[in-house]
């Protein structure tokens, strides 16, 4: 089966096609360093061909949610080798996702005065503090250029953590809505500079950081995750036409770079437009299907098979069976993942799951 055949992506040298997706999961400690359980989770799954880790903060001001790791710190930094140490002492390999919450949060969270985005544009909704109560979410200060450099540098110096803390690279989170994703959408980005006003100018940062990240750490240790008509926490991309050449736009700018890879989160792999991008991306795609339904078996067997992908991303089911490639492969039965506890605290529905040999 294909699927859990090699594959190369960039530097990085996947055993099988089988990826653990990015999945925020909200264990670090109360400043944002890894601890020893989130070392523990990520080595239980080594066997996947690649673990992409949930989005971590390159900056306070980018911290989307309470228990949220960063990489700001050298604390932190120190937290991310322990788990990078577990991960390759079990035999795997992990990229760790830079993510930037934009204005998907709010300053009980961040610790800071202001909320960031592209635009002055607030999400129509309610926010979660960190003692639980709720609040309409705030109206996010515009980031000037100026001020976009020191968010190019802030994700440029989080790669460099990343790889210094031993792992081996970093997926750029544009994507779900939040920063990145932010600047590719008409709705979240209403600016009237060099970064607005069209696809190709609405594109334009997402291609600059990730030129950036790639310089610093290799561009083949760099990975990039989109999200097209997501349609997610008021990022809308609702007009057909303008999404293709936005993303035509973003997909044409980072392929000279020649990144590891492109990972789309689609929940129809054959579309055309996904296709389409795949195409002019150039490089390994990777696919993640898994909206409404948890990613089955036979689903990635023939996302790869049928050469609509490279490789799958996998969220619920990694969640639920930290040893998924040896039950894939044997076409074992599945445990089922508790929705209680994925966003909970310690080590319930997080490294309690048994393994097939249990």
């Amino acid at each position: 089966m294909k699927l859990f055949t090699p594959l190369t992506a960039g530097d990085l040298e996947l055993p099988n096609r089988v990826v653990m997706a990015p999945m925020t999961r909200l264990r670090a400690d109360e400043h944002g360093v890894p601890t020893a359980l989130i070392a523990e989770h990520y080595a239980q799954r080594a066997s996947m061909g690649l673990i992409i880790s949930e989005g971590v903060y390159p900056s306070a001001e980018s911290r989307a949610y309470p228990g949220q790791p960063g990489i700001v710190t050298d604390e932190q930094q120190e937290g991310w080798r322990r788990v990078a140490d577990a991960v390759h002492e079990a035999g795997g390999r992990i990229v760790m996702q830079l993510m930037n919450g934009g204005r998907v949060t709010n300053t009980a969270i961040t610790g800071t005065q202001r909320i960031v985005a592209p635009s002055a544009v607030a999400i129509d909704g309610e926010t979660h503090g960190p003692d639980g109560s709720k609040a309409p979410y705030g109206l996010p200060h515009a980031l000037t250029t100026a001020e976009l450099d020191t968010v190019k540098a802030e994700f440029v110096d989080a790669a460099r953590r990343a790889v210094d803390a031993g792992f081996d690279g970093v997926e750029l989170h544009a994507a779900n809505g939040y920063l990145l994703h932010e600047f590719l959408s008409p709705a979240s980005n209403v600016r009237t500079d060099a970064y607005g006003g069209s696809p190709a100018a609405r594109a334009a940062f997402v291609i600059e950081v990730a030129s950036a990240v790639a310089s610093e750490v290799g561009a083949g240790r760099v990975g990039i995750r989109i999200s097209p008509s997501h349609n997610i926490q008021d990022v809308l991309e609702t007009d057909a036409d303008d999404v293709r050449a936005t993303y035509t736009a973003l997909v044409t700018g980072v392929a000279p770079l020649e990144l590891a890879y492109l990972s789309i989160l689609h929940g129809s792999p054959s579309d055309e437009l996904v296709q389409s991008l795949r195409a002019a991306f150039g490089g390994v795609f990777v696919v993640n299907s898994g909206f409404s339904e948890m990613t089955s078996r036979d689903e990635a067997h023939a996302l790869v098979s049928d050469d609509l992908a490279d490789a799958v991303a996998v969220g619920r089911a990694a969640i639920a069976n930290p040893d998924l490639v040896e039950r894939w492969r044997g076409a074992h039965p599945e445990n089922a993942p508790d929705q209680a506890t994925v966003y909970a605290s310690g080590a319930a529905g997080y490294t309690d799951y048994p393994r097939l040999t249990a």
